[in-house]
């Protein structure tokens, strides 16, 4: 079974950092470009950024740059978000997703063209004031 699972969410406060790790099975992990997402209450999903097969680089929209970092571990088919210095605005359902086409989780195609193949159920960030 094709599977990403996100883990690490919870209730923080404000300033306060967090890691969350989404592992994968099912398919070569390794192989797949893998995205963050957000989706916060009443709005639409935010992208985060994305980070290509072997790791090596990382793509983020200038809004994601510097307090959201992401990686991965392909040994332990797993990837992460790291996020520093949190916000009440970052409260949100936080995904990963994973796609073999880079082009579906580039931070200049639109939501509307992303035919992702393998999505996260999400984890709840919750950042308090």
């Amino acid at each position: 079974q094709v599977r990403l699972v996100e883990s690490g969410g919870g209730l923080v406060q404000a300033g306060d950092s967090l890691r969350l790790s989404c592992v994968a099975s099912g398919f070569a992990f390794s192989n797949y470009a893998m995205g963050w997402f957000r989706q916060a209450p009443g709005k639409e999903r935010e992208f985060i950024g994305t980070i290509i097969r072997g790791g090596g680089s990382t793509y983020q929209p200038d809004s994601m740059k510097g307090r959201f970092i992401i990686s991965r571990d392909n040994a332990k088919n797993t990837g992460y978000l790291q996020m520093n210095r949190l916000k009440p605005e970052d409260t949100a359902v936080y995904y990963c997703a994973a796609d073999p086409k880079l082009h579906n989780l580039a931070v200049f195609t639109t939501d509307k063209d992303r035919d992702v193949e393998v999505w996260g159920q999400g984890t709840l960030v919750t950042v308090s004031s």
